[in-house]
């Protein structure tokens, strides 16, 4: 790619105009539908109370010294957690005893007793099962019987996902520097709209599976080049606080998932909901532009000079030459390309022992940031009292998160924010552990205090990795951290599941990697007021710096937008989300 600077063009256009915002919007609201697919499983997967289904209608049932006509009667005196049976007698007069995973068949026939020592015969849970539908009509949980011995495949749901967020990341982000950033977004948009509502409508597990699958890599795929088209849209003065707000839509994605769970209790209609987000952004991006940085590093000035027409006249403002004021030769041959510039691998970010130290603590920040977000996240049903108001506040709490963030870090500096915020993630885990069960709004709250916690950093870490490395790794930094990333987000639901083992197994795990992440982040060298550096050797004065104070250097414009431009301009962009 081009290494011509087109930052000029916007002092002439507008930074964030009229047009800017317009474009933003647009982009931004399907960053809403990101949200919702990457959240949706929270109530796709939820698992009610069953039991195992008689081989036969049902005449009777007894649960303990209660008798009914109807199994749907006895689900409230369930006890959660508790291995509790029913008893029903069939229309032929055979007794069964039914629990979750077996079904027992009494030879004694003469009386109903709940409490029975004759002999009996263990059976499968061959005819299904019995749920409890008093919250939920269906899932993907009861429409295939994923529980007992096929509870796996329900826990895999999530995961399979997640690695199709990782593949379609790199996939599309680096089909978006070789065909531009507009065409993928328009056929990720698309991809989004078709397999999310191929999901609603498939018949078996597997076809279900390799629909979220497809929908997860155009999904993955459309964030991360969004966050690319906004950032080569919009100038530097506006820059750094637009591109971090774009968290703030995926978070409102969180609370529309809770909405939508809310008046839609059947999962192939909350499916196809969830999917027609979609629909407006589709019918407006044919209206996206191409963007400059792109249009010059292929050496399409012709309609770069277009788009700068277009910016100037919608933002009322002058327009500009693009051959006056970056000095092209647009009468070249198009696609001109400069010299290549050496590549750079995985090796490269272990310079030396202090960089190699640096990016071993930055991966286990952007690991754990990952982690604790989506663990907070899809543990929110968990938590007792109104499990969709408990994900909408884990939503809502995001965007006071972001503002934080966007405040703090150019007046207490970046390192002290990221490792206070890990910090507390930790300590908020703690308290979260000794909390009484029964206090559920206790609970609730202290997990939002979490969850502000853990978006804070999560929403940091994308600028200050950028700022610790040299322009020649600086993008392949951010991409390698953006990986790893991605394997938090694949073991967060997995390290959810283990509550089952122990209700407390997620947050102890949790607060242990956040409390070792925010310790290991103070000895981070700051970058609050340093230009970035475009050098190892510069980036080593980082180490040798990291103890003087920071607080009376002003915070350099373009630390922290120069980054932005130049990770989108890598091949390694795909990764950057």
């Amino acid at each position: 790619m081009g290494a011509c600077n087109v930052e000029p063009v916007f002092d002439h256009v507008g930074h964030f105009g009229r047009y800017q915002i317009f474009l933003y919007f647009i982009c931004a609201f399907q960053n809403i539908s990101c949200g919702i697919h990457y959240l949706a499983s929270v109530f796709l997967t939820v698992s009610p109370r069953h039991i195992c289904r008689p081989p036969g209608n049902m005449s009777q049932v007894l649960f303990h010294n209660i008798s009914s006509w109807r199994s749907e009667d006895i689900w409230t005196l369930f006890s959660t957690g508790h291995e509790d049976r029913l008893v029903v007698q069939l229309q032929d007069g055979d007794i069964w005893e039914l629990t979750k995973c077996h079904r027992f068949w009494r030879d004694n026939k003469s009386s109903l007793n709940y409490d029975y020592t004759g002999h009996k015969t263990s059976f499968p849970c061959s005819d299904g099962y019995m749920y409890d539908k008093s919250k939920w009509n269906s899932t993907v949980v009861t429409e295939w019987d994923l529980v007992c011995n096929r509870e796996w495949f329900a826990r895999l749901i999530q995961p399979i996902f997640m690695l199709g967020v990782l593949l379609g990341a790199v996939i599309f982000g680096y089909l978006s520097d070789r065909i531009g950033r507009r065409l993928v977004l328009w056929s990720t948009s698309l991809g989004m709209i078709f397999f999310g509502a191929a999901a609603g409508f498939t018949f078996d597990y597997y076809s279900f599976m390799a629909a979220r699958f497809l929908l997860a890599m155009a999904a993955g795929g459309y964030l991360v080049v969004v966050f690319v088209y906004v950032t080569e849209f919009i100038g530097l003065k506006s820059r750094t606080w637009a591109s971090i707000h774009m968290h703030s839509f995926f978070a409102i994605g969180a609370m529309v998932v809770a909405l939508t769970g809310y008046l839609v209790r059947t999962w192939w209609i909350y499916q196809i909901v969830l999917s027609t987000m979609t629909v407006p952004f589709v019918l407006c991006c044919w209206m996206l532009p191409e963007t400059l940085f792109w249009l010059v590093s292929e050496g399409r000035y012709e309609e770069a000079q277009q788009v700068v027409d277009t910016i100037a006249k919608w933002n009322g403002t002058s327009s500009c030459k693009l051959a006056e004021l970056l000095s092209l030769d647009l009468n070249g041959p198009v696609g001109n390309k400069p010299t290549e510039v050496k590549k750079h691998n995985l090796l490269d970010l272990f310079y030396d022992w202090n960089i190699g130290t640096r990016t071993l603590t930055l991966w286990l920040i952007w690991f754990t940031g990952s982690l604790g977000f989506y663990s907070f996240s899809l543990n929110s049903v968990n938590l007792g009292g109104n499990e969709y108001l408990n994900l909408f506040l884990m939503g809502a709490v995001e965007i006071p998160a972001y503002v934080f963030v966007c405040v703090g870090m150019n007046s207490l500096g970046r390192r002290n924010i990221l490792a206070f915020s890990l910090i507390s993630t930790a300590l908020i885990c703690g308290v979260i552990m000794v909390i009484p069960n029964d206090y559920h709004i206790w609970s609730v709250g202290a997990t939002m205090a979490g969850k502000f916690a853990i978006g804070a950093a999560f929403g940091l870490i994308y600028l200050y990795t950028a700022e610790l490395y040299p322009t020649l790794v600086r993008s392949l930094a951010v991409g390698s951290g953006s990986m790893v990333c991605r394997v938090g987000s694949i073991v967060a639901p997995l390290c959810v599941s283990l509550s089952s083992v122990w209700i407390f197994m997620p947050q102890l795990l949790l607060g242990i990697v956040a409390f070792v992440s925010g310790v290991l982040t103070l000895m981070l060298p700051e970058t609050l007021g340093k230009p970035l550096a475009t050098t190892w050797e510069e980036a080593a004065k980082l180490d040798a710096a990291k103890d003087s104070s920071s607080g009376e250097l002003l915070p350099t414009a373009n630390s922290t937008a120069l980054e932005e431009r130049e990770v989108i301009h890598s091949e390694d962009a795909g990764l950057s989300e």
